[in-house]
């Protein structure tokens, strides 16, 4: 035997240990399992020895393709899918042909969402109370923004039980520090289970420059829109692996940066909404609760919530405010319209290489509520942490620059808070809003042509992101595995929704969740929920004169009380009237927030004030 080194170690001492490193490769470069004890028998020459080949890890027979779709900023009634005026035939048609949620919520924020999505655990309890941001995290267990190795990841979960996995779009959940092509890169996407990423690791980029990922390095962007990108690159992963294994299942996470500022949209998209938006926001907020009612995902009793008060009647408006917000509507609108068409690629390409039937979709339109970072008047290149600016100033560029709405000029277009409550309809406030289920609440589309009976059906059931993961265990036939890459794993938080699919008035088994975003809190319980606004929040500080030196004294925040089983959308406060329910609520917030990691509270005053540890680490 020959003593060539490799890497510094010799042949033959690689060749003694060769039978038992077996089980980490087979001879069709197969990955396998590491879980077996080796069972062959390693005598003294070969004649008395036994091979054994550890089993190749393969998925159940008949497993499912698996997507996840995973909007951004996208309100309850922004899509056709679920009443909103925003057409998106590719989801109107997923959900026709499978179930609409109606009871389904997210984190109110795009990382907390995104990490507990992704590990099927409550955001804080995988460190991501804020975001992996530098000025957005903080040296506590439940900030940190780094997702520990015992909580894996969907990805991690499935290539473990014999799938290929892929990822294109947004990330959003990888630190700063570790977002250069010098790593480390065990949480960029390859490093949390994905064999392949093309997207951006950050929480927003330019569709048309974008700060963009291949694998585990940047890459040069070929000036398309991105959102086309990403649909090329996931049909050509899909395409080769099912040329290279045809009876191996994949699972492709789909998470665009649509439809989050910047939005921009290929110029030939960019007018297909021309005038449709020119009634104005009061108007879209009344046929879009008609339509709701009349397709059934919410009740038909249900009510609209007052106009807030920090939005203007739309007949109150000049005609240039008009034609300037109804703009910044048409864009948004085609923007949303355009990712549906891009999704619609992705459902034809699996009809045509006949995988359609048995692949199953999980579409979320939304990490969060609609966008209040878009300001009173729509922005089109100031960022969400510039600073104040007068309304009268802001009105006046965006007049002036009205052509480059939607373009790729506009680096940080973002259409104004009057849309963003009007895509949010029925419901009260917005993205970072974890006390309201304008932040929390968005549809969940479950399309699955082989296990779901009921085309159409509605599904009212309490359900969460952490509930995602489970729910797609369940419908694999695959359970979490003990350990990842020798790791012991931890439990998961959330529900699988699987009981749900054959029994629409099934009780709802997800009976307990909490949400906190910056100051905003929430606790829910058995239909009912107590939850806390928290000031100065987003709005104080970034938009209204003053505010900014609110005092943000946790102990003197108001807590509201709604019975959500009769009153869905937050209308009646029932604080007064049952004070020991409300005090019942607020101490099981203090357990949870104990259990989860959420303390210390953390608020935008924080971050605002670089009091945070992250914020000032480079200065150290």
């Amino acid at each position: 035997m020959h003593l060539q080194k490799i890497n510094g170690v010799t042949k033959k001492v690689l060749a003694s240990s060769m039978i038992a490193g077996l089980a980490a490769l087979s001879l069709d470069g197969k990955a396998q399992t590491t879980s077996q004890p080796y069972q062959g028998v390693v005598g003294k020459t070969y004649a008395d020895s036994k091979e054994w080949w550890q089993p190749a890890v393969k998925a159940p027979a008949g497993a499912p393709n698996i997507v996840w779709i995973l909007l951004d900023d996208v309100g309850f009634g922004a899509s056709s899918a679920f009443g909103g005026l925003i057409p998106t035939p590719t989801f109107d048609s997923l959900a026709n042909q499978g179930l609409r949620y109606t009871n389904f919520h997210t984190a109110a924020i795009c990382a907390p969402t995104r990490a507990a999505l992704l590990t099927g655990r409550n955001q804080h309890y995988v460190h991501m109370g804020g975001f992996a941001h530098t000025a957005l995290s903080a040296g506590f267990p439940g900030w940190d923004g780094r997702i520990p190795a015992d909580k894996g990841t969907v990805a991690e979960v499935l290539r473990e039980s014999g799938y290929n996995t892929f990822a294109v779009g947004k990330w959003g959940v990888t630190p700063d520090d570790d977002a250069t092509d010098a790593g480390p890169f065990d949480r960029w996407p390859t490093g949390k289970g994905f064999d392949h990423f093309y997207g951006f690791l950050g929480s927003q980029t330019d569709q048309y420059k974008p700060d963009l990922v291949e694998d585990n390095a940047h890459i040069t962007p070929d000036g398309r829109n991105l959102n086309e990108s990403i649909t090329d690159k996931a049909i050509s992963y899909i395409s080769k692996q099912k040329t290279a294994a045809p009876n191996k299942p994949f699972f492709l996470y789909y998470a665009p940066g649509a439809t989050h500022a910047p939005h921009q949209v290929p110029a030939s998209w960019a007018n297909i909404y021309k005038g449709k938006f020119d009634e104005g926001w009061d108007v879209y907020r009344d046929k879009v609760i008609a339509n709701q009612k009349k397709l059934g995902v919410i009740p038909a009793n249900a009510q609209l919530p007052a106009r807030n008060e920090y939005i203007k009647a739309w007949n109150t408006l000049t005609p240039d405010q008009k034609k300037v917000y109804a703009r910044f509507m048409e864009v948004y609108a085609a923007y949303l319209t355009y990712i549906d068409a891009q999704v619609g690629r992705i459902v034809n390409h699996l009809k045509e290489i006949k995988q359609l039937d048995n692949t199953l979709f999980f579409v979320i339109i939304g990490d969060n509520g609609a966008s209040k970072e878009g300001t009173f008047q729509g922005v089109l290149n100031r960022g969400p942490l510039s600073g104040k600016v007068s309304d009268e100033e802001q009105f006046k560029s965006n007049l002036e620059k009205i052509g480059e709405i939607g373009t790729p000029s506009g680096s940080n277009t973002n259409y104004p808070l009057g849309w963003a409550q009007a895509t949010n309809t029925p419901f009260k406030f917005w993205k970072q809003d974890a006390n309201a289920e304008g932040g929390t609440h968005n549809p969940l589309i479950i399309f699955y042509p082989r296990g779901i009976k009921d085309k159409g059906g509605i599904r009212n059931q309490y359900g969460h992101v952490v509930d995602i993961l489970p729910t797609t265990l369940e419908f694999a036939g695959l359970t979490l595995p003990t350990q990842i890459k020798g790791i012991k794993q931890d439990t998961l938080q959330g529900t699988s929704l699987y009981y749900s699919l054959d029994n629409a008035t099934a009780a709802s088994r997800h009976t307990e969740q909490y949400y906190y975003i910056f100051g905003s809190r929430a606790i829910y319980k058995d239909g009912w929920k107590a939850a806390a606004a928290h000031h100065p929040d987003y709005i104080d500080l970034n938009l209204l004169p003053g505010k900014d030196s609110v005092g943000h004294n946790f102990d003197k925040d108001v807590w509201e009380l709604y019975n959500l089983n009769e009153d869905f959308n937050e209308r009646t406060d029932l604080a007064k009237k049952y004070p020991e329910k409300l005090k019942e609520l607020q101490g099981l917030f203090d357990v949870t927030a104990k259990k989860y990691n959420i303390y210390p509270l953390i608020d935008w005053a924080d971050v605002w004030a670089r009091r945070v540890q992250g914020a000032n680490a480079s200065k150290k």
